[in-house]
């Protein structure tokens, strides 16, 4: 019940910003271009990220147009990657969950990654461990607007959470944490550019 009534207020917003906002929503460019791109993308990411690191994106669902409409941040989720796995942990409405990279790269219009300034070989080994036992956990709605569920997570919520052991009182990290502002807690290694601006060699 609690989930339906948030959804619909969500369209609301999102048809109440459409209105307000210029070229609120993306669009993925035709098939051919958009796997020839994500190969590209994949490739990409897989010579540059190391587990643990954050891939901060914009994608292409509603959810995603409210958040970044929200916020006013060209991006508008984060997942965590497990590099072993070759997946992403990301945690959406349907809770939290692991996602087959290529997949997590394919919903994606832009793709950011970045590397946690808590990142270590030691602390991103645990940071990813503690990621895979968190799958299954409830998505923290309430979170999104600082009422903070220790048992559930939103997507940045859940990529700062597994570094908790290494936070200290310097990071002052908000009650909300914006997907599109973690690299204000890391270093931008990547950087796809949306898909409209690349050269996809077609």
């Amino acid at each position: 019940m609690a989930t339906s009534i948030l959804k619909k207020i969500s369209y609301l917003l999102i048809l109440f910003t459409m209105g307000c906002l210029a070229d609120p929503v993306v669009h993925k460019p035709e098939r051919d271009i958009a796997n020839a791109q994500s190969t590209q993308f994949l490739q990409e990411i897989e010579s540059v990220a190391k587990e643990g690191d954050w891939i901060v994106t914009r994608g292409y669902h509603a959810g995603d147009v409210l958040v970044a409409n929200a916020t006013g941040i060209p991006t508008s989720h984060a997942g965590i990657y497990d590099r072993l796995q070759r997946q992403v942990i990301e945690a959406d409405a349907g809770g939290v969950h692991a996602t087959e990279l290529f997949a997590f790269i394919e919903k994606s219009h832009r793709l950011i990654v970045i590397r946690p300034r808590w990142s270590t070989p030691q602390s991103r080994h645990a940071a990813i461990l503690r990621a895979r036992e968190l799958i299954g956990k409830n998505y923290d709605y309430l979170g999104t607007i600082g009422f903070n569920c220790p048992s559930r997570f939103y997507c940045s919520e859940l990529a700062v959470e597994i570094y908790k052991p290494w936070h200290t009182s310097k990071d002052r990290l908000p009650d909300v944490i914006k997907p599109g502002e973690l690299y204000l807690w890391g270093e931008i290694l990547y950087d796809s550019l949306p898909r409209d601006d690349v050269d996809s060699g077609s």
